[in-house]
């Protein structure tokens, strides 16, 4: 079809590893070992969070959340990859590649807030630990959790409803997914008005909410300083180490892909940050969290226990 000089697309290419043919069985097998452990990790979290009663607190309703999140960003590009990574055709729909653009801003922006969310939560855990029921009580954790997948679906709706409108004079996306800044790079003309909404977009979700955390964890770090107990020290430590992690991981990849210039580094490079970072750390999520958590640990032991002794008693 054409609209002017310039073609209304129907359907995408997808470059993705195409370039590395002998590397695409071993990315394959890599990205489904991942995929499927992030389903089981993440899954399991929220089934735990559900069934066990001593996990019905703030921060595994968060946690919870983080794991539903998880499941949603992976499952929105890496089908597609798998997929791609075992066929010479490498095409995506127009309408499928909007939705994974959707899909994948909105995961990624609810994220960048959740995380804020979380050190708030261990901040006043830590910092006001008399206070903490009544400072973060349900409908205050709920209203937090809320605005965060409202804020990550609202700027991803404006970013993707924007670029969908940006002339493309191509349909060979450099990209194993339908990354917004792969897409653009097919843009006839640069848009004053995309690149600020980018900016805009990319400062407010990620030095801001980084910000809040370090300011977080400088107050945290203080008051576990001052905490006279060893085991006391310890716990606080796990808990927010493990927070700290994934904050580490998830911001360093977002953060070298959105706020680089744009003429820096290679595509390639960003292919593999990007597969880095949506699809190793979802699956890192809940390890890092079970294993530093003796919690998490013991509900996972008691839901084991119970499904055993319900399959021994069908089998008798």
């Amino acid at each position: 079809m054409q609209g002017g000089n310039l073609t209304i697309w129907g359907f995408f290419f997808l470059e993705g590893f195409s370039r590395y043919p002998k590397l695409e069985i071993a990315l394959f097998v890599f990205s489904l070992v991942m995929y499927l452990t992030t389903l089981l990790g993440n899954s399991t979290l929220i089934l735990i969070t559900i069934l066990d009663a001593r996990l019905r607190t703030p921060m595994y309703l968060f946690l919870g959340n983080l794991s539903f999140m998880d499941i949603c960003y992976t499952s929105a590009s890496v089908p597609t990859l798998l997929v791609n990574l075992l066929s010479a055709q490498k095409t995506i729909l127009f309408s499928g590649c909007a939705v994974q653009m959707y899909l994948s801003l909105a995961m990624g922006s609810t994220e960048c807030v959740l995380l804020a969310v979380m050190a708030y939560d261990r901040y006043v855990a830590i910092c006001n630990p008399l206070r903490y029921p009544v400072i973060m009580n349900r409908q205050v954790c709920v209203q937090m959790a809320t605005a965060s997948w409202a804020t990550g679906s609202l700027t991803a709706l404006l970013e993707t409803s924007f670029a969908l409108q940006v002339p493309l004079c191509g349909n060979l996306i450099d990209h194993f997914t339908c990354e917004i800044l792969a897409v653009l790079k097919l843009a006839c003309m640069s848009s004053l008005l995309m690149d600020m909404i980018l900016l805009v977009v990319s400062v407010l979700l990620l030095p801001i909410p980084m910000l809040l955390i370090c300011i977080s964890y400088v107050f945290i770090l203080s008051t576990i300083l001052r905490i006279s107990s060893a085991e006391g020290r310890s716990k606080a430590f796990s808990t927010c180490g493990a927070h700290l992690t994934v904050v580490i991981l998830y911001y360093g990849a977002a953060l070298s892909m959105y706020l680089k210039p744009s003429s820096s580094g290679s595509q390639e490079r960003d292919k593999i940050i990007a597969l880095l970072y949506g699809v190793l750390t979802p699956m890192l999520n809940p390890i890092i969290y079970s294993l530093r958590n003796k919690e998490v640990k013991d509900a996972v032991k008691k839901m084991l226990g119970k499904m055993s002794s319900h399959h021994t008693q069908e089998h008798l």
